[in-house]
């Protein structure tokens, strides 16, 4: 076992210290306001529901296929010390090696480390989810070492300039159309002069383009999707092949892998891969499914090295309530079914992953203290859908309402209360007592009146304002109900 002390903060050698993460509202401001963002996440969302629901039907145990997903995933985690115990020696005794990270910083410099280490300048990743959570390829190039994404949804993110996708099993270049693809797709150094906007000329040529990448490299960087403990098996699930490419042809395979997802057994493994693919994309089975058990001499890579990733998934174990978050087989099935998702995509959320999960899992591991991680428990209508389709059933809308009531406690504790505090704290006061109640009903009423045209409020003053940024309000009648009561005729009969 490998790795170095966890990192209290970034040293001078880091880099520049990122920004903070603005609030989920203003980081959604953007994907809002772009109408053909939305219109291609509407559509695409609305076909991957229908082939998760066509798929799940056609199993007549897909309830309790749900019932075994849940039960291995709760009691891999309630053992979780043994199971990583077992992962090591069984990958250690197939010939690779076993290096630990504490934290985002510490996984980047291990990886950064590893790569420098074979000599290359260059490196090409594949499905690697925890890219973006550790800042991956950002350390890579500030250390000098050329990245080549060979995910197509990544690759054309690239070309278009934008932040990487968060790594999920979804389709290939999503949310984007034919145009907008030829478009990207023709900036590729060896791209034909005429490329048309057909759709298999654009796979063709995406494909040529990353085969060479490919083949000529000599590292490579992956996730894994399931660590099998037993065997020390590592699963990777993807849709293009690329990622069976980089864990085959490469000298050196570098896997980085979140520690919660090991699975202790074959057997556990065949339920979950059951769950993922139909869960995720609508398919009976990923297209490609790769597994592989440490070094075999003449046969796949010559070093193979296993990151273990913790960053924060000890201390949501630590949470009894939270605990459940880390079933997440990243599927993604949550997402495509989140009206919220639905018009903002992956960014608002930050780098740990988007849609109703993300919302969960970032201030869990990140805390609920800065401005934006208090944000994303709100960031739900707290339907319920993501519950319902949930292949390990994770209760999202209960985490969801246990994370709001954390940011809650966390502002009392604040030595000057927030203006939202300091409102219900007023509302709280007005409503103990009747004659304080009806006072202020009488005066809200008087000034609602003033404040509205043609019958509606079209703009509420300070804090009140967000509520109709997006809605007007009715104003109130002239009188209220307590005062019709009070005057209404009565008839002997009534009480």
């Amino acid at each position: 076992m490998t790795g170095g002390s966890s990192a209290g903060g970034r040293d001078s050698s880091a880099g520049p210290v990122p920004l903070p993460m603005p609030k989920f509202a203003a980081a959604a401001r953007t994907a809002l306001a772009d109408t053909g963002l939305r219109r291609d996440l509407r559509a695409d969302a609305a076909a991957l529901r229908r082939r998760r629901e066509a798929a799940a039907g056609e199993l007549g145990d897909w309830q309790e296929l749900r019932e075994a997903g849940r039960a291995i995933r709760d009691e891999t985690l309630l053992n979780l010390d043994a199971y990583l115990e077992r992962l090591e020696k069984s990958v250690t005794e197939a010939g690779g090696a076993v290096h630990w990270a504490a934290d985002a910083a510490e996984a980047a410099r291990l990886v950064t480390g590893l790569v420098r280490a074979t000599g290359q300048g260059e490196v090409v990743t594949a499905a690697v989810p925890a890219a973006r959570e550790i800042g991956l390829h950002d350390a890579l190039a500030e250390a000098g070492v050329t990245v080549h994404p060979t995910d197509l949804a990544e690759l054309v993110a690239r070309l278009g300039g934008g932040r990487r996708p968060a790594a999920r099993p979804a389709p290939p270049a999503f949310h984007r159309d034919r145009a907008r693809l030829r478009e990207l797709l023709a900036r590729l150094p060896d791209a034909p002069p005429d490329l048309p906007d057909d759709p298999a000329a654009l796979a063709a040529a995406a494909r040529d383009h990353l085969r060479r990448r490919l083949l000529s490299a000599r590292v490579a960087v992956c996730g894994a999707d399931f660590m099998v403990a037993d065997t020390g098996t590592l699963v990777l699930l993807e849709s293009e092949g690329n990622g069976r490419a980089a864990v085959t042809v490469p000298d050196t395979l570098i896997c980085v892998a979140g520690i919660d997802a090991v699975v202790p057994t074959w057997s556990d493994l065949e339920v979950l891969l059951q769950l993922l693919p139909r869960s995720a994309t609508g398919d009976r089975m990923s297209p490609a499914v790769s597994t592989w058990t440490g070094v075999t001499p003449g046969d796949g890579p010559r070093e193979l090295h296993l990151v273990l990733l913790d960053n924060g998934r000890t201390a949501v174990l630590a949470d009894e309530a939270g605990r459940a978050a880390l079933r997440c087989v990243r599927c993604s099935a949550c997402a495509h079914v989140c009206p919220v998702y639905e018009r903002t995509g992956d960014e608002p959320y930050g780098p740990r992953g988007g849609g109703p999960i993300g919302a969960v899992v970032t201030p869990l591991v990140e805390g609920v203290e800065s401005a934006a991680h208090a944000s994303l428990p709100y960031a739900s209508t707290l339907c319920g859908a993501c519950a319902d389709v949930c292949p390990v059933k994770i209760d999202i809308p209960g985490l969801l309402v246990h994370l709001r009531g954390a940011v809650v406690e966390s502002r009392r504790r604040r030595p000057v209360p927030t203006p939202e505090l300091v409102m219900m704290r007023s509302a709280a006061w007005t409503m103990g007592e009747q004659g304080r109640y009806e006072a202020a009903l009488r005066s809200g009423a008087r000034w609602a009146r003033l404040l509205s045209r043609g019958g509606r409020i079209r703009r509420l003053p300070g804090l009140l304002g967000k509520w109709t940024e997006a809605r007007d309000l009715p104003a109130p009648p002239a009188g209220g109900f307590r005062g019709w009561w009070r005057a209404r005729p009565r008839s002997g009969g009534a009480r």
